[in-house]
């Protein structure tokens, strides 16, 4: 008989969320088209569930162009329209216009630092902060690298980039273990100290 993992709560028992979980949320992630991806889907993801938007994720996949933020950057007031009718995705024209922004944004970084990942590891001393966290009650929704790389975001000219978006895309791409200590996988993802 097998053994039943502890792991976090938060998926509730669906099953496309408790995937997320075990495979993606939390591994640090270093390739800059997966993380302007995440980029994308948190900015999305303001003001609503991460269900909502993990449901929707293949439609924005389509809708954005696999996430190529190269391409995304030369969207124009058409394409922002057309995007407005796609009724798989949201369909807010402050977030869709933030997404082109933002692609815009994230191709200075890279021309800066050699890549956005070099960028925004900086943050968290390039290496994941373990979070230690006993209960999902005691995850924090910001902290002070979220709040510092926030505001360095913000003056860079990204948008829909707020605290709480911003260490919510820390936690997805591993800046952060914000697993529960008795997850499975935050003893998998846990790094020697």
């Amino acid at each position: 008989m097998d053994k039943v993992k502890n792991t976090c709560s938060w998926p509730g028992g669906d099953k496309l969320m408790q995937r997320y979980h075990d495979r993606e949320w939390g591994v640090p992630l270093y390739e800059d088209s997966k993380i302007f991806e995440f980029l994308v889907l948190e900015s999305m993801q303001a003001g609503l569930s991460w269900r909502t938007i993990l449901y929707k994720r293949e439609n924005f996949k389509k809708a954005f162009e696999k996430f190529d933020y190269k391409k995304i950057a030369k969207f124009n007031k058409k394409d922002v329209e057309k995007l407005l009718k796609n009724v798989g995705i949201i369909r807010n024209r402050l977030k869709i216009e933030a997404v082109i922004n933002n692609a815009k944004r994230f191709m200075e970084v890279q021309k800066e630092f050699g890549s956005f990942s070099n960028y925004m590891w900086k943050f968290v001393d390039n290496r994941p902060i373990l979070g230690k966290r006993k209960t999902l009650k005691s995850v924090p929704s910001v902290t002070v690298e979220a709040e510092n790389l926030t505001r360095d975001l913000k003056n860079r000219g990204f948008k829909f980039m707020g605290a709480t978006v911003v260490y919510a895309h820390m936690q997805a791409v591993g800046m952060v273990n914000d697993h529960i200590i008795d997850c499975f996988r935050y003893k998998e993802l846990k790094l020697p100290t």
